[in-house]
């Protein structure tokens, strides 16, 4: 018999423990870089950038479209980096808390 009581009870260890990690985000990394590494994008678990580092020598106005290119690729790369990063501590947070329903898929839930 399917006990409800119990299933809130999981679903309530489960919100906590998904906010516990949610918390944890702001102090995950990635980088991401570009340019043989003449370009560096670090961002944190909020999606937000924070830094970017640049070799010297691309500072030049001949170079400013290509530092942009390095940049936004650099960035790209980065934010693959802490999805992947963000899905995996999500998923850490609520293994085995959230049951498995037939029919009812919840693996994309964090990604």
């Amino acid at each position: 018999m399917f006990d409800f009581m119990n299933m809130m009870n999981k679903v309530k260890e489960a919100q906590a423990k998904i906010k516990e990690a949610q918390a944890k985000l702001v102090h995950l990394t990635a980088e991401g870089e570009s340019g043989a590494g003449m370009v560096k994008v670090t961002v944190n678990g909020e999606r937000k950038v924070v830094k970017i580092e640049m070799d010297e020598s691309l500072i030049t106005p001949q170079d400013k479209e290509m530092l942009s290119d390095l940049i936004v690729a650099a960035t790209n790369i980065a934010m693959e980096q802490i999805d992947a990063k963000i899905k995996a501590e999500m998923k850490a947070a609520t293994d085995g808390m959230i049951p498995n329903i037939p029919g009812m898929d919840l693996g994309g839930m964090f990604g």
